[in-house]
């Protein structure tokens, strides 16, 4: 009797969430009847986007514009999402709408899951950071250019990895008449086939490769053999702090796989080659940004050489250039999650890191657009939106999860942010251009510029003294190589 009593005292005393259900329709009447008893929520007031809703009352709870929120943003803490007929558009303004309030958002299950009984109407879920980071895919959009891979045979390298995977999804559809996909790890090699074997009835022949973009003979090999017409270049080794702890690896891996490459489809007589490169390329602070941008250089000294006279069949040599993708292997956002999953606190290099982010299809998307633009030697940058401070990134997934900041100002709070210190090689902020101003193309979300490089017959003897210099295995001498290869490069370790 005693333990029901303090129990009840407690359950009395315990402040509950105050809430606001968005969406007056049924589930929304349904999530607030399961919240009625509940010790945890107590539910204020319900928005929605019907006028003829406004000064209702549903469930004795009165119904109002979500326009209102200014007036109560300081007495309640998260908001309910509860529409599931939503569409994809104005739930995603309606997401960045509630975003600038600061305020934690949560949504229902799906339908299916409620009407299979899998799950209750009141087990409430967490925004995906996703949702708000990405760009509204109607903004995306489907322009003319339209790459038409049917009857192209179409190599991916690093098929099996975050952006590879989602080249390999997206050609597929496509309908090209072969796919091969190079890809060193045999897990990722045979999760890929499998998924793109359950993805379309259609009859397209794949080729899985298990091996290396590095092994020579290989390359020459699959070239030949299967007279691949367009390549897509993925594979590399993308970690940062991983690459600075191993910069031979990291060299050897991205920059003479690039080379091997290109001579490979030079001289094929592929079609294109599309170079997936990255915005850490420019004014590179560490060892994997430097070796992406000696990649890009590769890539503009076989544009060139392939618009001499020596060759009739041009092969279009470009690169695509963009920055973080939301949900790739080794990213910000996935380790995040994990941290808030333990209870925290999440780790931050520096409160003033700031970085551009887009999703995983449209990064695809567009390089698959901007390789329909390519003509040869140019870098095509992505729009990748406004730029995100990583503090207010981990703050709003905190917001998000229902749970509140703890800091000087809130001791009792749920997570910390903790500051860590700048990685060996890390860069506050990124930026997409070397020098020069960028041009517009037919896409808005596609822009292009023509670079300086490191002209042919300077640059390639280069790389064979480079080679030589990993074959010794000597980082100090890789790094004053480097220094003087590329003065502008301010290299840290």
């Amino acid at each position: 009797m005693r333990d029901i009593l303090l129990n009840i005292y407690f359950n009395k005393n315990r402040r509950k969430n105050r809430v606001i259900i968005y969406g007056a329709g049924s589930a929304g009447a349904q999530l607030e009847a399961a919240l009625r008893y509940s010790q945890k929520y107590k539910v204020c007031l319900f928005f929605d986007d019907n006028k003829n809703l406004h000064n209702r009352f549903l469930n004795g709870k009165r119904i109002t514009s979500s326009i209102e929120i200014s007036k109560y943003k300081n007495q309640i803490d998260t908001v309910l999402l509860a529409i599931p007929s939503l569409s994809i558009k104005r739930r995603f303004e309606i997401l960045k709408f509630l975003q600038k309030y600061g305020v934690g958002i949560l949504q229902i299950p799906s339908l299916e899951d409620v009407a299979s009984g899998a799950e209750n109407i009141d087990s409430l879920k967490p925004i995906d950071i996703e949702e708000l980071l990405g760009r509204n895919v109607t903004e995306i959009g489907n322009f003319k250019e339209d790459y038409n891979l049917n009857q192209e045979v179409v190599c991916v390298t690093g098929a099996g990895g975050s952006i590879g995977g989602e080249l390999s999804r997206q050609i597929f559809l496509k309908n090209p008449a072969k796919l091969v996909l190079i890809e060193n790890s045999e897990v990722n090699l045979y999760q890929i086939i499998k998924e793109l074997e359950n993805l379309s009835n259609m009859e397209i022949e794949l080729i899985p490769i298990l091996g290396s973009a590095c092994d020579k003979e290989l390359v020459e090999e699959i070239f030949a053999k299967h007279k691949i017409s367009v390549v897509f270049h993925a594979a590399a080794y993308k970690h940062v702090p991983l690459v600075e702890i191993n910069p031979i690896q990291g060299l050897e891996n991205n920059i003479f796989s690039t080379n091997i490459l290109c001579e490979a489809s030079l001289k094929n007589n592929c079609k294109k080659f599309i170079l997936i490169s990255t915005d850490k390329a420019v004014r590179p602070t560490n060892i994997m940004g430097v070796s992406k941008r000696l990649s890009e250089i590769i890539v503009q000294c076989f544009a060139e050489l392939s618009f001499s006279k020596e060759y009739k069949n041009k092969t279009c040599f470009s690169m695509v250039r963009f920055g973080n993708v939301l949900g790739s292997s080794g990213s910000v956002v996935p380790l995040f999650k994990e941290q808030l999953n333990k209870g925290g606190p999440i780790t931050l290099t520096h409160p003033d890191v700031i970085r551009y982010f887009m999703t995983i299809k449209e990064s695809v998307h567009l390089v698959l657009q901007a390789s329909v633009l390519a003509e040869g030697g140019e870098v095509f940058l992505l729009d990748m939106g406004e730029p995100v401070r990583i503090f207010d990134l981990a703050f709003q997934m905190i917001k998000l999860s229902g749970l509140t900041l703890k800091d000087s100002k809130n001791e009792n709070g749920d997570i910390e942010i903790k500051i860590t210190g700048l990685r060996p090689g890390e860069k506050l902020y990124e930026e997409l251009l070397v020098d020069g101003n960028s041009l517009k193309t037919s896409n808005p979300q596609i822009f292009k510029a023509r670079e300086k490089y490191i002209p042919l017959n300077t640059f390639l003897p280069n790389i064979e003294i480079l080679s030589k210099l990993i074959q010794e295995r000597n980082t100090k001498k890789i790094y004053v190589f480097l220094k003087k290869l590329m003065p502008e490069f301010n290299l840290r370790n």
